[in-house]
């Protein structure tokens, strides 16, 4: 059997090594696992950020994508690695969305599998509907929505997509019927709306973005609380519906149980990239907004949004596909 007295100095012995290797983190290159396909948005943000993080904190810190299972794959692989800071995970809204569409899908908890470093950023969606719709504001969208119920097909790049669910916090607020159309992806859902096979979707700034340029859409509103730089001239969504604040967001975790000195020097290099003034104006014309904020306020967005986003999956009865 153990010797007490030993059992009890394990601790005491085991400090000076744990104090060792935060004082050398980091010692070797970082991996920074995404749940999403290369050459997308978040992809293209995640490396541009990482770069520069790589560049303060002196070793290669490199984004792998890990692709399934609704981002289940690199949120699980991060969330059950070694907690040493050498391995993190951009998350994003689908860790507040998982918990409440897909229980079982892992990590079923991320407020305590997780450990948040920062945020990285935020990205709105544009309201936007066929010019055939005989509506030009938010207010006259509701308006007819209560006169014709059921009858505007609202199209989204998923069940279960941030979109989808601004959509229906948009119709819950409201109080109006429409009829869901989900996509596999954003393109074949903007083709249709160009097309007036479906009436109104909220969507990415960016991919919009052509679309309202050539007047084959009509944009009537943005689901963020504040306007969009590449869109100033379209009222946010709360201008009619007080409150409403949906968007895409991105943050940088790490494993439950990293060291807080570990956590710290990752929270300084992030905000390093974040607040890069090069970054933040290249990454804007691409319709991402990085945003600065610590460890603390990605916690609390993370608890409001599980909050938010689980209430509305429940009370409208959204199921995944």
């Amino acid at each position: 059997m153990p010797d007490r007295r030993a059992l009890l100095a394990l601790p005491l012995l085991l400090a000076p090594r744990l104090a060792r290797a935060q004082e050398s983190f980091p010692a070797r290159p970082i991996a920074v696992y995404s749940g999403y396909a290369p050459g997308g948005l978040t992809d293209v943000t995640s490396r541009a950020v990482v770069e520069r993080m790589s560049r303060e904190l002196g070793v290669p810190v490199v984004v792998e994508n890990r692709v399934g299972g609704a981002t289940a794959v690199a949120n699980t692989a991060a969330a059950q690695a070694r907690p040493d800071g050498h391995t993190l995970l951009m998350g994003t809204s689908s860790l507040a969305i998982n918990p409440g569409l897909q229980p079982n899908l892992t990590p079923r908890e991320p407020m305590r599998e997780l450990a948040p470093v920062g945020m990285v950023f935020r990205s709105a969606f544009v309201l936007h509907i066929h010019p055939s719709l005989p509506v030009k504001t938010t207010a006259e969208l509701i308006a007819w929505c209560r006169a014709n119920p059921g009858r505007l097909n609202f199209g989204s790049s998923g069940t279960g997509a941030v979109n989808h669910l601004s959509l229906a916090l948009f119709a819950q607020r409201a109080g109006i019927e429409v009829t869901h159309v989900p996509y596999r992806g954003g393109a074949p859902a903007l083709i249709d709306l160009r097309a007036g096979r479906i009436g109104a979707m909220f969507q990415a700034v960016l991919e919009a973005l052509p679309a309202l340029q050539e007047g084959a859409t009509r944009g009537l509103a943005i689901s963020s609380a504040a306007r969009e730089p590449l869109l100033p001239e379209i009222p946010p969504v709360a201008d009619t519906l007080p409150g409403f604040d949906a968007v895409f967001w991105q943050g940088l975790f790490a494993p439950a149980g990293t060291p807080a000195p570990i956590l710290a020097r990752l929270g300084t290099a992030l905000r390093a990239a974040t607040e890069d003034a090069d970054l933040r104006a290249r990454l804007a014309q691409q319709g991402v907004a990085l945003t600065t904020g610590d460890a603390v306020a990605l916690t609390d967005l993370l608890a409001r949004e599980t909050a938010l986003w689980g209430r509305l999956i429940r009370e409208a009865d959204i199921k995944p596909d």
